[in-house]
């Protein structure tokens, strides 16, 4: 079986959240397993692990004022990884205001790509909006399609006029059981009536978005694919070897709350900390991750704790975290730092995730794997991953609810929280589970 993955980023070449994660580990595990894997991503100018370029010319498929594209591979943990060169991907970063364009472009080089390199998948992968549209193409040319919401919020629309010259499908593609969306193109609602089966990144949140409070737009058609069973939830994993305790290269090393002790002194020390207990967010600073019910609270959280923040994102929120780094029990630190994020997992005593929504998240797995008890909103992949003896659950979406639950943390006995961090550090995030779920998913497709 050959699994063929579209997506915008994979780790470790391209990376802004946790899609890049998954396409640097799911298709790993599968290589495991025993199925031939090739991740097909853009080739950003940003990216500068190597890679080697094994062919350029001009593809008939594609305006030609786009000019030459080039293609580059490499090889990682028996995975084959091919970049997908296009003058719209030059530019520094991976995201830029004409996405919808630039993903276009990219949905239509895709699989004049793989034809050149004879890579013919047995079934087609594609994750989020950015690959959609490779989607549609290959249910046109008769390939089995699996199409992967990683967050709904995020659909690739744009007008119909400059929208169909861009995606260039047959005119029957233009209905409502195809890319229209209130007069526009919508590229995720392509993937999803084109693709043989759609999956998302949980159970809990594949039943959210056939309601109208979680479902952006879409909860009919949704509810249209749970009840004719090609809608499904499959919880994504952890790289078991990048976000591990016991040899991770950022931290003192520990498998237990008493080797915890050193990660968290030198946590302290590094931001200048007091003795209060630190409750960490690494995260997107965005409304859906409730960064702003984090920021209403902390004039009564820094009552009882020493907060840390790293992330980036929106520039109301950025400004308020900075204004706050001046209290001297709040230390923000703006952007990703990959170092920095491990030693905050390691070092905290709790982590905060009030999300709005949650498709899964990676984070909550990520701090009970480093004895970091999550405080969580109930809903999507937190609910699914976070058990209520590890972690803390709220249900309301308000600052007085996140600041509740923070009390209970805080109010736990001390013995009962060391049972908390062993029973956290015991579960099995690894991806070998969903691994073989997807495989099986591949093969009652393609009866293999």
């Amino acid at each position: 079986m050959h699994v063929v993955h579209v997506a915008s980023e994979v780790f470790p070449y391209s990376r802004s959240g946790g899609l890049g994660d998954v396409l640097g580990a799911l298709p790993a595990q599968q290589a495991k397993l025993g199925a031939e894997v090739t991740v097909v991503s853009p080739w950003y100018a940003s990216i500068t692990e190597p890679v080697r370029e094994v062919w350029r010319g001009e593809l008939n498929e594609l305006p030609r004022d786009l000019g030459e594209v080039r293609v580059a591979e490499a090889v990682r943990e028996g995975v084959r990884y091919v970049f997908v060169g296009l003058s719209v991907f030059d530019r520094p970063g991976l995201y830029h205001e004409d996405d919808v364009y630039r993903f276009s472009m990219f949905g239509r080089a895709v699989l004049p790509v793989l034809a050149r390199l004879r890579l013919l998948p047995t079934v087609l992968h594609g994750h989020d909006w950015q690959a959609a549209l490779v989607v549609a193409r290959a249910r046109l040319a008769r390939l089995r399609t699996v199409y992967t919401i990683h967050n709904l919020q995020y659909q690739g629309k744009w007008n119909m006029y400059e929208g169909r010259y861009w995606t260039a499908l047959p005119e029957f593609a233009y209905g409502l059981d195809g890319l229209e969306y209130f007069g526009e193109i919508n590229l995720m609602k392509g993937g999803l009536n084109f693709a043989h089966q759609v999956t998302t990144v949980s159970p809990t949140y594949a039943q959210e978005i056939t309601t109208p409070e979680y479902g952006e737009g879409l909860d009919g058609l949704l509810t249209r694919l749970s009840i004719e069973g090609r809608l499904s939830g499959i919880i994504n994993g952890l790289d078991q070897e990048r976000w591990n305790p016991r040899s991770d290269p950022y931290v003192p090393s520990f498998s237990d709350l008493r080797g915890k002790q050193a990660a968290t002194q030198a946590l302290r020390k590094e931001f200048g900390l007091d003795d209060a207990p630190i409750l960490a967010t690494v995260s997107r600073l965005a409304e859906q991750k409730g960064m702003d019910l984090l920021i209403e609270a902390l004039p009564e959280l820094v009552k009882d704790w020493n907060v840390v923040v790293l992330g980036g994102g929106d520039p109301l929120l950025t400004a308020a975290l900075t204004g706050w780094a001046q209290h001297p029990r709040v230390a923000f630190t703006q952007g990703m730092n990959e170092p920095l994020s491990h030693r905050i997992y390691a070092g905290a005593y709790a982590f905060a995730m009030p999300s709005r929504f949650e498709p899964c998240g990676l984070s909550q797995m990520i701090a009970m794997r480093y004895g970091t008890l999550p405080i969580v909103r109930e809903t999507g992949g937190l609910v699914d991953t976070v058990p209520h003896d590890v972690g803390f659950h709220f249900r309301d979406a308000t600052h007085t609810a996140l600041k509740a639950a923070c009390d209970a943390a805080l109010n736990t006995p001390p013995a009962e929280w060391a049972r908390r961090v062993d029973h956290a550090m015991s579960l099995d995030f690894s991806w070998s589970g969903p691994a073989r779920q997807y495989l099986h998913l591949y093969q009652r497709l393609t009866g293999q």
